[in-house]
């Protein structure tokens, strides 16, 4: 499978690779491989994370090089904006070690949010969208990046609603203010339909998104979002096929970035509904025609 991947590449064959989680805990890398084969993953979130033993860190990445399945990113979930100087100072500590595991592990990118000024870690608050804020986030990740210096991955933020980066434009400027080369885009474009203009308009913003930082995007959370009726604004993460959300879109311009990329299915209760999931979204893809693209 290695060698047919090899191949593809030399050829300039790429594809977008969809995969996802995995839900619940496994005791092997055998089990885990097993259950990402029979839902069909060819790309997956990194399932162990830094300080793992070192010898079950090297059966996972066997596993995943051996069945031709993506390793899309290892996660550094934490508050680096936290009020609280303990709380920011730990955020950073987890923030380095797990780029330097997404580097150790051959993960495409390690990804966190910004974090947030308030006391919930991905939550809105008033300075959020500051530009003090901005610059905090800009020092934060230019710090991460230069404590670890990678070579074979890079640190990338995800997209948020009420956090920077909201939006395709913000996003650009944050990468641009931080200057560095290992840093990539982590593009969750369901995390920025966060009004009903974005969300009536999603098709528009899915290219406004590719064409501001299609070049820059390392991976893909792919999820739904539906806006209900109740006032005044709410608008609810749905697993997909039951939002908004123009899948054929995505797939119309992920397929023709010229490279392999990771579409991961996130936030699912079990297995069952991942493997739901992927079947939907194969659906989608194969009925507007980029079925021979996904694998």
């Amino acid at each position: 499978m290695i060698a047919m991947a090899r191949y593809r590449a030399e050829r300039g064959c790429f594809d977008m690779r969809l995969g996802g989680s995995l839900a619940g805990k496994y005791k092997s890398a055998d089990e885990w491989i097993r259950d990402a084969i029979a839902i069909g993953y060819k790309a997956a979130v990194f399932p162990l994370q830094p300080g793992a033993d070192r010898s079950e860190t090297r059966e996972y990445v066997a596993a995943m090089r051996e069945n031709d399945i993506v390793n899309a990113e290892v996660g550094a979930w934490s508050n680096p904006l936290s009020p609280d100087a303990a709380e920011r100072e730990s955020a950073m500590r987890k923030n380095i070690a797990a780029l330097e595991y997404a580097e150790e592990t051959g993960a495409l990118c390690c990804v966190n949010i910004a974090g947030a000024r308030g006391a919930v870690w991905d939550g809105p608050h008033k300075d959020n969208l500051s530009e003090e804020t901005f610059e905090m986030i800009v020092r934060n990740t230019q710090t991460i990046i230069d404590a670890v210096k990678p070579v074979k991955t890079k640190y990338s933020l995800e997209t948020m609603p009420w956090i920077f980066p909201d939006s395709p434009e913000n996003y650009l400027r944050l990468a641009e203010a931080i200057g560095r080369g290992a840093f990539g885009v982590h593009l969750d474009l369901c995390n920025m339909i966060n009004c009903p203009e974005r969300y009536f308009g999603v098709a528009a913003f899915i290219d406004r998104s590719f064409d501001l930082l299609g070049a820059q995007t390392l991976s893909l959370h792919l999820k739904d979002i539906k806006l209900s009726e109740k006032l005044t604004v709410h608008l609810d993460e749905m697993p997909p096929g039951q939002g908004a959300m123009d899948f054929a879109g995505i797939f119309r311009r992920a397929s023709a970035l010229g490279r392999d990329l990771p579409l991961i299915i996130e936030h699912l209760p079990d297995n069952g509904a991942y493997e739901r999931a992927y079947r939907h979204l194969r659906g989608v893809a194969e009925a507007a025609g980029y079925g021979d693209k996904l694998i």
